[in-house]
């Protein structure tokens, strides 16, 4: 077969330009001053501190004491392409959110900056003065109103104003164009440290590079002092304050009404070739109604499914005598979210080995609980849990021949974790997994104080075709999680308004139908 003749002329719009091609927009100048007149006036927004504004003084200023006389650089993260048309919808880099207290779809791009200042001059006290960096509204006279898909009013809505930002967050306002100049003033000679959070805006950490190698600084500089304000930026959040407490009870709440819903669901889902999907849409679409959005992809594991750690394809029938394991949390509007597990029977009784298996994993759970308070290492909130999953395995004859709980509880054995692989705690808060930046002898080797909040979860996961296992326990995955606030002298459980022992379960379940 022959060649074809191309008759085409060399494009000579470049790639990076094509995306764009589709409806024509009008250029004539007729269009253009006829969409850019006749508007009436904008209304004031009327904007006041919210809530977490007071709260975000002392955060800042804390960061302040930390790393004084060094510029500390925080982005809160660009907007990502989903399908050359539209963007991922936005969530700012939640050490971003911490510090400025603006949550849900709130300014992409925008960068909030604490300038060092004399110490004891700045902010409350402190020793730096915070401005955010943000890209204001655009007035109808600019084309950006009617011709930018990506940031204007006719595509995506009126962005706030300067003023609404100083009104909302109680931080000095100023245009992005401003930011490369404001962040290489006295770098290098002037004495100037500038550290940025990574991972949160590439171009940022690009401009921040190139000012610091025009100073003279080197890679290694560079990423010592970044891994710095990283660290230092999510220790931060070891220790809640009383608003991130009660938003925390707030996605929790939340969380428990998806729950509900779901139950309600479950006859429709084992309708359905793709039950699990019910489930996930269920509690999606509740976290949408009363939140942000789910903090995390749902698990909606039904069945064999259960037994995979993280399965969020959720593209499995929901059976008639499987247990549905649901891990769910509500990310409310200020971006704090609930991480809850409960393991469900579809039918809404459990089957005597589920319920014995149900029952091993609770009473792990409870052993955890029963250590939770200030003073307590982080660490043996897990030993807890796995002393109880040891020996119940040792108990029904799972462990290896000669093993016994004790054994495999040492270094050199852990052969219980052969069905648990994961661990039974993690931080909480902005992010599902919070404060994982965080030094190891402040996380792992930790010592629990009040406002921590974090999640206890064992489980017991026995896969299909696991022949160490009789074959009732085969196909069954059982998880409990729940999420703890250490008080003064003891815990609270934060989502103890969702039942946790077999028989509430089946109760509550029987009330919801």
């Amino acid at each position: 077969m022959s060649e074809p003749t191309t008759t085409s002329q060399p494009d000579e719009q470049g790639t990076a330009d094509r995306g764009s091609n589709r409806s024509h927009r009008p250029a004539s100048t007729a269009f253009k001053n006829f969409v850019m007149s006749q508007w009436a006036p904008r209304a004031e927004l009327g904007l006041t501190p919210s809530d977490a504004a007071p709260f975000t003084v002392a955060r800042r200023s804390a960061l302040s004491e930390r790393l004084p006389g060094a510029r500390l650089v925080i982005p809160a993260g660009s907007l990502k392409p989903r399908s050359n048309d539209t963007d991922y919808r936005f969530r700012p880099h939640s050490a971003f959110a911490h510090l400025t207290g603006l949550g849900t779809d709130r300014e992409p791009d925008a960068v909030l900056v604490l300038h060092p200042v004399e110490e004891g001059t700045g902010d409350s006290g402190s020793n730096h003065h915070a401005v955010l960096y943000v890209r204001p509204l655009a007035p109808r006279d600019n084309e950006e109103f009617y011709a930018d898909a990506r940031y204007g009013e006719f595509w995506v809505g009126a962005r706030p104003s300067l003023a609404d930002i100083e009104a909302l967050t109680g931080i000095e306002a100023r245009h992005i164009d401003e930011l490369g100049d404001a962040l290489g003033k006295d770098v290098g000679d002037g004495g100037v440290r500038l550290l940025v959070v990574t991972g949160a805006d590439e171009a940022i950490e690009a401009l921040v590079e190139e000012l610091r190698l025009e100073a003279g600084e080197t890679e290694d500089e560079q990423l010592v002092s970044d891994d710095v304000l990283v660290e230092a930026t999510s220790e931060l959040r070891l220790i809640k304050d009383e608003y991130e407490i009660q938003q925390m009870r707030e996605a929790v709440a939340r969380t428990i009404e998806g729950f509900e819903a779901v139950v309600r669901a479950l006859p429709a889902a084992k309708e359905h070739r793709r039950g699990e999907r019910v489930v996930e849409t269920t509690f999606d679409g509740h976290a949408r109604l009363e939140g942000n959005a789910v903090g995390y992809e749902t698990i909606a594991a039904s069945g064999e499914h259960a037994t995979t750690l993280h399965w969020i394809r959720n593209d499995g029938e929901v059976r008639s005598g499987d247990v549905l394991l649901l891990d769910g949390g509500v990310e409310v509007d200020s971006l704090y979210t609930a991480d809850v597990t409960r393991s469900l029977p579809v039918d809404g009784e459990y089957t005597d080995v589920q319920r014995k298996i149900y029952q091993a994993v609770l009473d792990a759970a409870d052993a955890a609980f029963a250590v939770a308070r200030p003073g307590t290492k982080f660490r043996d909130i897990h030993a807890a849990a796995m002393e109880v999953i040891a020996a119940r395995l040792e108990e029904w004859g799972f462990l290896p021949d000669g093993v016994t709980a004790a054994e495999a509880l040492g270094e050199d054995g852990q052969q219980h974790r052969r069905w648990m692989v994961h661990g039974t705690s993690h931080h909480l808060g902005l992010d599902v997994h919070d404060c994982a930046q965080a030094r190891r002898e402040l996380y792992l080797d930790g010592t629990l104080e009040a406002g921590m909040v974090f999640t206890i979860e064992p489980g017991l996961y026995f896969k299909a075709d696991d022949l160490a296992v009789p074959e009732e326990f085969r196909g069954i995955g059982v998880r409990i999680e729940d999420d703890v606030l250490v008080t003064e002298d003891g815990y609270e459980n934060l989502s103890a308004a969702l039942p946790r022992r077999p028989e509430d379960v089946e109760a509550w379940m029987a009330a919801l139908r």
